[in-house]
């Protein structure tokens, strides 16, 4: 049994083995960053035992004040930051970043001057016991700019081929040690990013750009360094490309401790603009072909390039009657306009190129529609960037008009009815057919030749005697509405649609007939023309827009909705629908509908709305007016437009169109706090039981309807703790008092009292000797919104006041603070604290016991009054602790069943009393506080009788056997004693029935007295 202490401490031992030591480890510094630059120091952890995601503080110890840590943020408590870092970090301008569970990266966007210090990275424990390193520290310090890039800006023209010499001047007066890079750009258009032309690395090696490689080793391209501080960029040949905005951009860059380059600063001169002007070779076109074609028969037509250098890149155009038919661009791509795309893919035109210098058009059978003037433009191109062409020079050719050689005959004129070639969807398509020609009688059929499609559908006819008929398809009302033939008079033919669909696109033909007595056969001549019917949704865009998209608490601010469409003038019908994501949602709620007819429809979410937001719409345009912003006005709006034909209305039809605009954000801001309180400190010297005042006074504030909070707290100076809430007002004005201070004895000692708007007083009635300390208080500045949520827009702490008690007696001595034993678990222990006298007989004394843990506070365990009275800290110790006066000097204080928690720091303060005044007061003289003293409590061994006493079944044994064994006794006796009554019942007298009575007497004790011994044994 002796050797279970050594297999625990074995067992102890292979635990700590298989357990990580942990460790915390940030970036090596110093680290030097430039102000006005941001900084990103990492901070990793290893070997800990808790959940994979870890989490981190960072701390500042700033060169002021080296042992002061102040709290940055901290990625598990939001209310870490101090007030001095908590703005910068609700604005992220201080924000941490997780790269892993065990790892994070502090950023700081923007340096300040004050910045420099050495930051800690702290780690809080949570493995189950202390084992390794849980912060570590690096320096970092801020050093001012002194990079600049300098050049001159210019306006350069110059011709393609010519050279170009550009200088920049980089100068650095940095103390430590760094190294420069520069970089020459080139911005074109106003893209983003510039295009790197070349440049020079902090290892000094020329690094040219992507679009400048080829170049560069051709050694075009240059880049020397000429003294110092002079950097000259060099371009042999200008070429087109080289166009644009050239600037000149230095980087200062340095080594940290860890042997990485990190660049500090970056500077951007002043732009050149640079223009190149295309060399230009001149060249004359002509088109070659007949004069006069007949109707049916090919026609071809050559348009020549004479001139121009060798190999040209040459775009090349086809015009009829002052119309562009089709295009063959400088990479050979055809593109054919209007109805010209589906009479080449039906074989009938054909548009090519046949040299570099020959393009050709082709039909192959020409009809009176082709009739007209001809001609073709010709333009000399240059590829200015990779995916762009520019024009150098445009030449056309001559007109060269084409006659058509035909038999005498009618000839027929479609056209729209108000000569356009597209309708909106939706609106009324009206054709006209006219034939010219000798009066007679007519007939006329319209078919329609939908796009993409050869099959013709027929849609109208009317006969010579003014029957008419409808197409199947065409006959009956749908969403195209109706289809209306009439005869205008004896030539002219009008078909109507009255509501068209995007399938109505396509062309049109009209086919004149007619029969006469003297001809055996049907005549008749063909007209076509295209009508494109345009989608409403294809032109529809909406956007939103606001003159403040950052809105400042309680203001007023405006959304509108602009809708722009290629049909305004129509009058279309349309709706507008208003959506709200509020911030931390992922999800639009409708917020307002308004309908075409002006009706507006509130939704469900959010209710606050309706009564501040106005409404006003117009044709085309939507505005949301919202007033008195919050913090629930806050987030994402959108709008959405639905667009309406009259017909889709008369039918209840759907939407015929419908766009929705890009999301706008909204952020309200608060306003920016001027609270200041009082920050100067004060000592108050005062005699015991006296009455004072602590005034607390806010120097200025924010404008506005807030709302003020006071709290109080206190550090006293006889237990080292930290500061207590004493009581505090909140922003509702409804007084709190903390934790420590909630007895009525406490609460009738402090009270707090609002003398002006400013002026803040807590008054400390009958100042004893544990209220000596530190006071200060804390004011914090609310917002109130319309729904009664709080939001707190500042806080300041205000300066320290100091209570002293003016000493009335002599000073009394605590001359030692001792152990009358070592502790043991579940033993007992004795702490004793001795004064040097026992003072004068008319004195009193009382004494104060504190404790302080391991990763805890110090807390106060028992008070001995001076009337002899006790009062504990906490309730439940009245049971383990016992507070007694030993001798007239001496003050003991005992632990009883001593726990490994009772481990930590001991002290107590003793105070001496006597009575004063009329009545007789008693009043704290003096008093004075022990050193500390450290009690480490030892694990207990188990013992013989504890052995014995830990078995259950021994126990049973020893309660249960004594009762057994009395019961077989009592039966033995009974039995003797009823067998010797019958046997000599008649024999015996009297007297020695009394004497057996006797026997049996004495042999009932001996069960009982062996029981007790066994007790005593046990």
């Amino acid at each position: 049994m002796a050797r279970i202490p050594h297999v625990a401490s074995f067992l102890l031992f292979l635990t700590k083995l298989s357990v990580g030591q942990r460790e915390v480890t940030v970036q090596k510094g110093p680290l030097f960053r430039a102000e006005g630059y941001p900084v990103s120091i990492g901070c990793n952890v290893t070997g800990h035992q808790g959940p994979s995601e870890q989490q981190f503080q960072w701390s500042v110890y700033l060169p002021r004040a080296p042992d002061q840590e102040i709290q940055i943020i901290s990625t598990v408590d939001t209310a870490f930051s101090y007030a001095v870092y908590a703005q910068r970090v609700r604005s992220r301008d201080i924000y941490v970043e997780r790269v892993q569970g065990n790892s994070v990266l502090l950023h700081i966007s923007k340096l300040q001057a004050k910045d420099s210090g050495e930051y800690e990275c702290h780690t809080p424990n949570t493995d189950d016991r202390y084992y390794g390193s849980y912060s570590a520290k690096t320096t970092l310090i801020v050093i001012p700019v002194t990079l600049s890039a300098t050049m001159s800006p210019h306006f350069l023209s110059k011709e393609e081929g010519e050279p170009l010499e550009l200088t920049c001047e980089a100068t650095k007066a940095t103390v430590q040690h760094t190294h420069l890079s520069v970089t020459w750009n080139l911005m074109q258009d106003g893209e983003s990013p510039p295009i790197k032309i070349i440049s020079l690395s902090r290892d000094f090696i020329l690094m040219p750009g992507p679009s400048y490689a080829e170049r560069f080793v051709a050694g075009d391209v240059r880049l020397d360094k000429q003294g110092a501080a002079t950097f000259r960029l060099s371009i042999g040949s200008l070429q087109p490309s080289d166009q644009g905005q050239l600037f000149c951009e230095a980087a200062e860059w340095i080594q940290d401790p860890d042997g990485t380059w990190t660049s500090i600063t970056k500077q951007q001169t002043d732009q050149t603009a640079l223009r190149v002007q295309p060399a230009v070779r001149d060249f004359q076109v002509n088109i070659i072909s007949k004069s006069k074609f007949t109707e049916g028969q090919p026609l071809e037509l050559e348009c020549l390039v004479v001139g121009s250098g060798q190999d040209p890149q040459l775009q090349g155009v086809w015009f009829f009657n002052g119309v562009e038919m089709a295009c063959i661009d400088a990479d050979g791509v055809l593109s054919l306009k209007n109805d010209y795309k589906e009479r080449a893919s039906q074989g009938q035109l054909q548009v090519s190129k046949l040299s570099p210098k020959a393009f050709s058009l082709k039909i192959f059978s020409v009809g009176p529609e082709d009739e007209g003037t001809y001609r073709c433009a010709v333009a000399e191109m240059t590829r200015a960037r990779m995916s762009s062409w520019q024009v150098l020079q445009r030449k056309q050719s001559p007109d060269s008009y084409m006659y058509l050689q035909k038999p005498a005959a009618r000839n027929v004129v479609v056209s729209t009815q108000n000569k356009q070639e597209a309708v909106w969807e939706g609106e009324a398509l009206t054709l006209l057919c006219k034939a010219d020609g000798d009066k007679s009688l007519l007939s006329v059929g319209w078919w329609h030749i939908p796009q993409d499609q050869a099959q013709p559908s027929f849609l109208a006819g009317m006969d010579q005697d003014g029957i008419a008929q409808l197409g199947a398809s065409y006959g009956k009302p749908s969403k195209r509405g109706h289809t209306r033939l009439e005869k205008m008079d004896w030539a002219t033919f009008l078909l109507e649609v009255t509501s068209t669909i995007i399938t109505d696109s396509g062309t049109y033909e009209c086919r004149v007939s007619e029969r006469t007595r003297n001809q055996a056969r049907e005549l008749s001549w063909t007209q076509r023309v295209s009508v494109t019917v345009r989608s409403l949704a294809s032109s529809l865009q909406v956007s939103l827009m606001s003159r403040q998209p950052q809105v400042k608490w309680t203001d007023t601010f405006d959304l509108s909705c602009i809708v722009e469409a290629g049909y305004s003038d129509l009058q279309v019908p349309l709706s507008v629908t208003w959506r709200f994501q509020p911030a931390g949602s992922q999800a639009f709620h409708q917020l307002i509908h308004i309908t075409y007819n002006g009706t507006i429809e509130w939704g469900e979410f959010p209710s606050q709305f309706q009564k501040k937001t106005k409404v006003s719409q117009s044709l085309f345009h939507s505005q949301l007016l919202i007033h008195d912003a919050t913090e629930e006005e806050a987030g994402v709006y959108q709008c959405k437009v639905d667009v309406y034909d009259r017909n889709s209305l008369h039918t209840n039809g759907p939407a015929r169109a419908s766009a929705t605009s890009h999301p706008l954000k909204i952020v309200i801001t608060l306003p920016e706090s001027k609270l200041k309180v009082n920050s100067s400190s004060q000592v108050q010297e005062l005699s015991i039981n006296s009455n004072t005042v602590v005034e607390c006074s806010i120097l200025s504030q924010t404008t506005g309807n807030l709302h003020l909070a006071i709290v109080w707290y206190f550090s006293s100076i006889s237990s080292n703790a930290s500061w207590l809430k004493i009581l505090g007002m909140d922003q509702t004005h409804v007084v709190k008092y903390g934790d420590e201070f909630r007895t009525p004895r406490r609460k009738q000692k402090f009270h707090i009292e609002k003398v002006s708007h400013n002026v803040f007083q807590l008054h400390i009635l009958t100042v004893e000797d544990r209220d000596q300390g530190q006071y200060r208080c804390a004011v914090q500045e609310w917002l109130l919104s319309a729904n009664g949520t709080g939001y707190k827009l500042g806080e300041e702490l205000s300066g320290l006041t100091e209570l002293k008690l003016r000493p009335t007696g002599s000073k009394i001595r605590v001359s030692k603070v001792y152990l009358a034993d070592n502790a043991t678990e579940h033993g007992e222990v004795a702490i004793h604290c001795r004064l040097e006298s026992s003072g004068s007989s008319a004195s009193l004394f009382s004494v104060m016991w504190y404790r302080a843990r391991e990763h805890s506070g110090s807390e106060m365990l028992v008070h001995l009054q001076h009337n002899g009275l006790l009062e504990y800290g906490e309730e439940g110790l009245r049971r383990r602790l016992h507070c007694y006066r030993s001798s007239p000097t001496d003050f003991v204080l005992k632990l009883h069943r001593v726990e490994m928690e009772d481990a930590g720091t001991y002290w107590c303060r003793m105070a001496e009393w006597q009575l004063h005044g009329t009545p007789s007061k008693w009043v704290n003289q003096a008093s004075e506080g022990s050193q500390h003293l450290v009690l480490m409590v030892l694990p207990s061994e188990p013992t013989f009788p504890s052995r014995i006493c830990s078995s259950a079944s021994f126990i049973y044994f020893l309660f249960i056997c004594p009762f057994v064994v009395l019961l077989l006794l009592l039966a033995s006796t009974l039995c003797l004693y009823w067998k010797a009554r019958t046997l000599s019942a008649l024999r015996r007298t009297s007297q020695k029935e009394k004497a057996l009575w006797v026997d049996f007497k004495g042999a009932g004790d001996r069960p009982n007295n062996g029981r007790a011994e066994e007790e005593e044994d046990s």
